[in-house]
Formats: C-alpha cells, structure tokens, sequence
C-alpha cells in the first residue's frame, strides 16, 4: 500500500493560512482521489476535502467551503489542501490518504500516514 507522509501544520493565528502538503511512496494515479481528513480531540476522523481523479468532482464539507481548496499535479507525488482564513474549530490533525472515490468518502483505510498538527489561536 502507497505510503502517505502529511507536512505543513503548524501553529497560526485565526485568519491566517496554511497549506498541508501530502507526499505519497509512489505517483499518484489520475484515476484515485485524494482525501484530507481531520481528528480533533476526542473526536472521530472526519473527511474534509477532496480532490477527485480527473472529471470527477468532489465536495467538501461545509464546514470548510469557501476556504479550503485542495490541488495536485497528476502523474507526480503530491496533493495540497490549501487553508485559508483558519478557524478555531479548525484545530485538529491532518491526514490524507488516495484511493477510489468510494473508498476515500467512507475513509475505509487501513494505513494512515502519521498526520501534521495544525492549530488555530485566537
């Protein structure tokens, strides 16, 4: 299974931005989608945003539409979630992972990469 590695987190007022990189062992196929996920304390881990594979469009949730985007260069290694005007509620870890599209919406994964902390302050 492609191994995942998230980077990019780190500590930012409310407002400001962040973007998460998600470097992967292998190229990423234009048929797979990428997902970011996050887990807050006690918390699940929930599914955020996607980038689907090529024509395929994806949602995200609502939580975060309007002010995360995600991106990625096909036939390369890495996909990005672009965080603009960061919330407290957007406190969280953040994990990415690549698989079909149903796979990536149900997050029915059994490798996940070690996450990067992003952490939002008033």
């Amino acid at each position: 299974q492609v191994q995942l590695v998230e980077s990019g987190g780190g500590l930012v007022q409310a407002g400001g931005s962040l973007r998460l990189s998600c470097e992967a062992s292998e190229i990423i196929s234009a048929n797979n989608a990428v997902g970011w996920y996050r887990q807050a304390p006690g918390k699940q881990r929930k599914l955020v945003a996607a980038h689907g594979p090529t024509g395929v469009k994806m949602t995200y949730d609502d939580s975060v539409k309007g002010r995360f985007t995600t991106f990625r260069d096909n036939a390369k290694t890495t996909a990005y979630l672009q965080m603009n005007n960061l919330k407290l509620e957007d406190t969280a870890v953040y994990y990415c992972n690549v698989g079909p599209v149903l796979r990536v919406v149900r997050g029915n994964f059994e490798s996940w990469g070690q996450g990067t902390q992003v952490t939002v302050s008033s």
